[in-house]
């Protein structure tokens, strides 16, 4: 991402807030074969220090990506939308996009049969817990077991990320109110964005 001091996001708390809200996540490897991306969910390890993020893939994600041979790149993409410059002053024709990013890079550890039965458990149970008579993976055991072979787990501990928070920081404040405005109709996430990492002089 482009390097620009005013929008870095550097607080690994964060971090895990936005993969927290975000769970759908990239993952990218450079292989052998030239680059490779798939798209996974992601929950956090609470209970790990740092950053790190558990997931599955669905078999032969697992070759193509080569996981656990090399660094793979995860891309967090949280609230974004179009700047359409008509909300700023007469004159000012730029246009841009408001975003929250983060990239985060670590070396998968493969888990072991039972270890991804339970991170698909508890991948399950997270997404199913706000369902009324949400279902469990407990609910038939020896049929998602046997489902759970043509997957592969992983533990990525994050040796660093990269993140940003680009939210109209460079315009002056009752700019900002005015885009968080337009924005709060159709995208009220990002207008919260706005609002959470607003310049302290806002």
């Amino acid at each position: 991402m482009r390097h620009t001091p005013r929008y870095l996001m550097t607080d690994p708390e964060e971090v895990k807030r936005l993969v927290r809200e975000h769970p759908w996540a990239t993952f990218v490897s450079a292989t052998a074969n030239g680059l490779v991306a798939s798209h996974y969910p992601v929950l956090l390890d609470e209970e790990a220090e740092g950053i790190v993020v558990l997931s599955h893939v669905g078999r032969p994600d697992d070759e193509l990506h080569e996981l656990g041979r090399h660094e793979v790149l995860v891309i967090v993409q949280g609230p974004h939308d179009y700047v359409s410059p008509s909300w700023y002053a007469p004159g000012d024709v730029i246009p841009t996009w408001n975003h929250v990013t983060a990239h985060l890079y670590g070396t998968p550890e493969i888990l072991d049969e039972e270890e991804n039965y339970a991170v698909l458990s508890r991948l399950t149970d997270h997404f199913e817990q706000h369902h009324p008579h949400g279902r469990s993976l407990a609910d038939d055991e020896a049929g998602t077991r046997r489902v759970a072979k043509g997957t592969v787990g992983l533990r990525i501990r994050v040796d660093r990320f990269d993140a940003r928070a680009k939210l109209s920081q460079n315009k002056p404040a009752d700019v900002r109110e005015t885009v968080t405005a337009h924005l709060e109709a159709r995208n009220p996430a990002l207008a919260a964005e706005m609002r959470r990492h607003a310049p302290p002089s806002a």
